[in-house]
């Protein structure tokens, strides 16, 4: 079978790797981009993601990475705290919850490609076209840096991110990202220790937040921390559309001069920003859900299906979920079949049920996760702290019940998959050979 897949970064290569895993070989990644530099800055991935990347494999390189997050909290522009809870391993995972840098991940998921399938990515090359053929194959066609190219596939998958050229092609009229309203400004800073070294902190409300967790060890008392600063009405950004590459640095100052009077017991946020490598920044977007994923023999994962504000930590590990659920998918429908090879019946027949299956599987719950990320997701807390206590409080008991606050974190896991009893005990995504 042969499998094309759209974009090179976690969703792609996550993809690419499951499907190897699943049996499959025949398989090429085609990058716009003319070399994979690995930017970007921190992500989490979160324990449903790290079981997949375990069975896949791949557990200790990324752990190598980063840092493992114990604990998570949540406190008010004034610093009082308004909720914490256990995470990874000390939540009762099977699996921890990983920060990492998304390019570091990024070029050590490209480092296990090319390792399992060989020279299959193919840099600088801009999807322009897909076309269905009479046998059900498709054909893609490819601006490159020598004119247009072609490649036929009985599969592709569409892994090319918020500014998905294939999503294009089947929603044409969807235009631009929508605007929250809100800016973000990342970057990775060193900085005093946080806490323990192993805790995330969030901070703030609706109308600016500060976020930052760690990326590395601790040094002599200080260690890299990745942060986001976030803050509405801040912007404007008109051409989204011509913003496909987001990395862009602005001078800190100004961004710490927001954040100027943050300082509360252990967090100096203006400190931390003003100490930044790099500030990065771009909108606060996602996509609206879409009623369909799949066309013919296409079909789409990650943030070209379900792109999301960042609110829970969860997209690059929801790429991750569609990328082995996809492979899940195919891989049993293709021993079912018994199919053989290009044009038969039975092979065709076996993509079109994986892909059925997948969608259903996958689309509805990331329906219900992108109207819950739009709500805040588990960050709720904070606003709910501001809007009944807008200049802080005595005890948060009085402000938010203890019950309120549990339900709407065990909500949140329940809706992304990743509550500890449905993670630890729903049965592996892993296929044999279907081949």
């Amino acid at each position: 079978m042969r499998i094309g897949i759209i974009g090179a970064g976690i969703g792609g290569l996550a993809t690419a790797l499951s499907l190897e895993a699943a049996g499959f070989r025949d398989i090429t990644v085609h990058e716009r981009t003319d070399a994979i530099r690995g930017l970007g800055v921190g992500l989490n991935l979160l324990p449903h993601a790290i079981r997949e990347l375990t069975e896949l494999g791949l557990r200790d390189r990324v752990e190598a990475l980063g840092v493992a997050p114990e604990t998570l909290v949540y406190m008010n522009r004034f610093g009082q705290h308004i909720w914490s809870e256990p995470r990874g391993l000390a939540a009762g995972y099977r699996w921890p919850q990983l920060s990492v840098h998304r390019g570091r991940l990024q070029l050590a998921l490209r480092d296990a490609v090319v390792e399992r399938l060989g020279d299959v990515i193919r840099l600088g090359h801009r999807l322009v076209d897909v076309q269905g053929g009479d046998d059900g194959s498709e054909t893609v066609r490819f601006a490159t840096g020598d004119g247009e190219t072609t490649a036929a596939y009985d599969l592709v998958i569409g892994a090319d991110g918020i500014h998905s050229a294939l999503r294009a092609l089947r929603y044409p009229a969807e235009g631009a990202p929508p605007w929250s309203g809100l800016t973000l400004w990342r970057g990775v800073a060193e900085a005093p220790l946080l806490v323990d070294g192993r805790t995330m902190i969030m901070a703030g409300d609706g109308e600016q937040k500060f976020v930052a967790y760690p990326l590395g060890a601790p040094e002599g008392g200080r260690q890299r921390l990745n942060f986001i600063a976030e803050k509405r009405g801040t912007g404007p950004f008109e051409s989204l559309k011509d913003r496909a590459d987001w990395n862009r640095a602005v001078d800190p100052g100004p961004i710490a001069e927001l954040f100027a009077d943050w300082r509360f017991d252990g967090l100096d946020v203006p400190g931390i920003i003003a100490n930044a490598e790099e500030i990065l920044e771009y909108p606060m977007v996602d996509r609206d859900a879409l009623p369909q994923w799949t066309f013919g023999r296409t079909t789409l994962v990650g943030d070209a299906a379900h792109a999301m504000y960042p609110n829970g930590s969860n997209g690059g590990s929801q790429a991750i979920l569609d990328a082995r659920t996809l492979a899940f998918h195919l891989g049993t429908a293709v021993r079912a079949g018994a199919s053989g090879g290009a044009g038969d019946p039975a092979q065709g027949a076996a993509i079109d049920a994986a892909l059925a299956a997948y969608e259903e599987a996958r689309r509805p719950a990331m329906t219900a996760l992108l109207a819950g990320t739009r709500a805040t997701g588990p960050e709720r807390v904070m606003l709910l702290a501001a809007e009944r206590a807008p200049q802080g409080f005595a005890r948060i008991d009085d402000v938010i019940p203890r019950s309120e606050r549990e339900e709407i974190a065990n909500a949140y896991k329940r809706a992304a998959g990743f509550a500890p009893s449905i993670l630890n005990e729903r049965a592996s995504l892993s296929v044999g050979d279907p081949a």
